[in-house]
Order: structure tokens, then sequence, then C-alpha cells
């Protein structure tokens, strides 16, 4: 049987996904098929009679008009983009294809909403932009400001606040924060962490009220497919609505995978330049040191000395006590050796029991022998270990900058000399309570 046009039902508009608008010259509704409700929420009948523009997102309003202006003007335009607000508050995202019917004087615009495909892309961009700033940051603090500036640029934002888990102590840190939410002095904000952290998804926290303005706080889980790195934590004037809670649920995987990254590069970094026993710099960054410092020494004609410390008869220390008491004098000896020296000093360990001293802006050998002195007097002091109390002592050689070498190699042979000879001169067995 063939079927006439006039067969049709004339409704079958109504059946399109995209919603067909007629718009006066007032710009104000005239007609709208049924896919209205789907895509912003109301039904024809909420809205035809009422502007368009009460509709629209603020912040895309005059933009919105200066389109329509050039379709009224007879150029029709297919593929504007603008933002309108759902009736449950949320955005939508609307692509438009328009033109001016001049006979009936109504603009003629098909809207498709195009809100996931928006989403998709922002999801992939802050992948991107996330996956780039681990890469390039300095630290989890340069990583954490990086992701702010990402995160304000797709979701509204008051306040914003990383807490990162440490990875050897457990406890919570608090690399980063801005905005209205001070989390150092705020005691809720660490309970809020230790709950988000052991019930591993996202809180919504009760609006709070100061004077006017209402502030709305989100607290998410930062978790890896290993382990929680730490929270996110997010302050609002509104709510947030169920779109931006899963958006914020994605970027923070995206958040926790880059913080888990930076965190094992700093690991590594640590491993390849610092001590593991005691902390202290291992040779390696101990030349980088002295390299630079002696840049510096060269630039301002100043001078620089390096101390070889030795602790004496040390192998008698494990023999006595155990290798495990002998590391914990070892980092006891380390932190004394801290101690006696300026925040711009550098002491590292390059053996098993030598250190070497780096001080820069040393005027003459007294100067280096005052350190010395130091040195011997707090090492003097005895120590305990599980049980037994050792009183040490340490050969220590110098050498000055320029007098005793120009290089790192040949100031550390000279002040490893100069420790030996002293060596020989005494010896001396550690004495236990």
């Amino acid at each position: 049987m063939q079927i006439e046009p006039s067969d049709v039902h004339p409704d079958f508009v109504d059946l399109l996904l995209d919603a067909v608008l007629l718009v006066d010259a007032q710009g104000r509704l005239v007609h709208i098929t049924a896919a209205s409700e789907r895509i912003f929420g109301y039904a024809p009948v909420e809205m035809i009679g009422r502007s368009m523009i009460e509709f629209l997102y603020p912040e895309d309003r005059e933009k919105t008009l200066a389109e329509s202006k050039l379709v009224m003007a007879g150029h029709p335009r297919i593929g504007f983009e603008n933002r309108y607000v759902h009736k449950d508050g949320r955005l939508v995202h609307i692509m438009w294809s328009a033109r001016w019917s001049e006979a009936d004087q109504m603009r003629i615009g098909v809207a498709r909403d195009v809100t996931q495909r928006k989403l998709a892309e922002a999801r992939q961009s802050a992948t991107y932009a996330i996956s780039e700033a681990a890469q390039n940051a300095a630290d989890v603090s340069a990583l954490s400001r990086d992701i702010y500036r990402i995160v304000a640029e797709l979701i509204p934002l008051t306040g914003f606040a990383v807490a990162v888990v440490d990875s050897e102590t457990g406890r919570l840190d608090f690399p980063y924060q801005t905005g209205d939410w001070d989390v150092l002095q705020d005691p809720s904000a660490s309970r809020c962490c230790t709950e988000v952290l052991g019930l591993g998804k996202p809180i919504q926290l009760a609006a709070e009220s100061r004077t006017s303005e209402t502030t709305c706080r989100m607290a998410l889980p930062l978790v890896t497919s290993n382990k929680s790195v730490g929270v996110l934590m997010l302050s609002n004037r509104e709510a947030y609505s169920s779109v931006d809670a899963e958006f914020l649920h994605f970027i923070s995987a995206q958040i926790a995978t880059a913080i888990e990254r930076k965190q094992l590069h700093a690991e590594l970094i640590r491993a390849a330049r610092y001590d593991e026993l005691t902390g202290l710099p291992n040779r390696r960054l101990l030349y980088d040191r002295i390299r630079s410092a002696l840049a510096r020494a060269r630039r301002n004609q100043s001078t620089l000395a390096l101390l070889y410390v030795d602790i004496d008869d040390f192998k008698l220390v494990n023999d006595s006590f155990g290798h495990a008491a002998g590391d914990v004098f070892l980092q006891e000896v380390a932190a004394r050796l801290q101690g006696c020296l300026r925040e711009a000093d550098t002491v590292s360990r390059v053996g098993g029991d030598e250190f070497v001293v780096l001080l820069e802006d040393v005027r003459d050998a007294d100067g280096a022998n005052a350190i010395v002195e130091k040195i011997k007097s707090a090492l003097s002091r005895k120590m305990v270990a599980n049980g037994p109390a050792v009183a040490l002592d340490a050969s220590v050689g110098i050498a000055i900058y320029p007098g005793d070498g120009t290089d790192a190699e040949q100031l550390l042979l000279h002040a490893d000399r100069k420790m030996y000879l002293h060596k020989r001169k005494r010896s001396r067995v550690p004495g236990a309570e």
C-alpha cells in the first residue's frame, strides 16, 4: 500500500533528536519541538513565550546576542556553540544551525545537545594537561599548583587544596592550597581526609554560611591501582552537580596517577643522590655540589675547604655490638656532623664510616680547623644504641681551595691523604659502658 505525504502525522518533527525552535525578532520563543524537554529539561509549554536569553548561561549571553544579530542580518550560521542552564541546574552545551526567515520575521534554529562530546573533549584535554604537568613540575607542590590551574578552567572553584600521603610515614601533608578553604587552620580538614581515605569515595560536606555567602565543599580520594596517595579538596559557592562530581571523579584518578608518578620520580632521584642509611648526600651529589661551589669561589675569588672525616676504629664498634648497632651509630654521627655546620654547608657519606664536609666561604685554614674541633667535640659525647654507650673520635684531613687543589678530584685526594697521615699517628679503641 502506498502512503501519501498527507497521511503522515504533522508532528513527525517531534521525533527528531534535535530541537527545532522558532524565535521572533524580540528573541521570544514562538515554537519549540518536543526534544526541548530532553535537552533543556523544560517542556515546550514552559518555554514558549519566554525570551531565549533567560535560559542562557550568563557568561555566554553577550556572544550569543552578537551571533543572533548576524543571523537576523541574513547570515545563516552552522556550528555555533553556547551553553544553557538545564532545568536541574547543570550546564548543557548546544551546537546551533540557524537562519533568518524574512517572510516570517523569525529565526529558525536547530539545537543539538553536544554536552557528552564536550565532556569527553574536556576529559581528554585534562588528561593530557595533567600528564604534561607531571612530567614538567619540579615537585608535588608545583604539580598541585599546575593541577589547580587545569581544574579551575573546567569546574567553578573558590578554594582548592591537595593532601598527600607520605609514602614512608603515612602522614598527611598539604603541599598546596589556595582560595577560601584554609586546610591548615581547619581542624575538620584532616578528619575529612582521613574519612575520605577510609571510605575510598568522595564526600560532599554540608554547606557552610559565612555572612551572606555559602560555601560548599567536596573531598575526593586520590587512588591509583596500587594505593591511596592523597585527597583532593574543593570548595565553591554552589553545590557540585552530579555531572561535576562525575567529572571530578575522573579527574581525581588522573591526578592520583600524576602524583604517584612524581613521588616515584622523587624517590628514584633521592635513591640516586642520597645515602639510604643516613639520608646524607652521596658521592655523586657531593661532586655536583663541589663543582658548583668551586664555580662560585672562582667567580667571587673566595675560599672553600673540604674535610675528609674517618671515624677511628669503627670496625670494632661493628665487631663488638653488631652491624645493627653500628648503623644506629652512623646515623647519629651523621646527625652530629650536620649539627656542626651552617645550612649552606654540605656533609656527605662517601664510604662505610667515611664522610666529607664541604665548607664554603672559609677565610683560611684556621677557620676549617675550628670546624674540625667542633666535630671532634660533638663525636666525643657518648652515643647509645641498644644498650652500649660509645664515645667516638675521628681523623680529619683538610684541603683548602685554591692552595691544595683547583678541582674536586685534587681537593678530595689531598684531604684523603691528610686524613691518613693523622690516622697513622693515632689509634683508639672505642670504650663501652
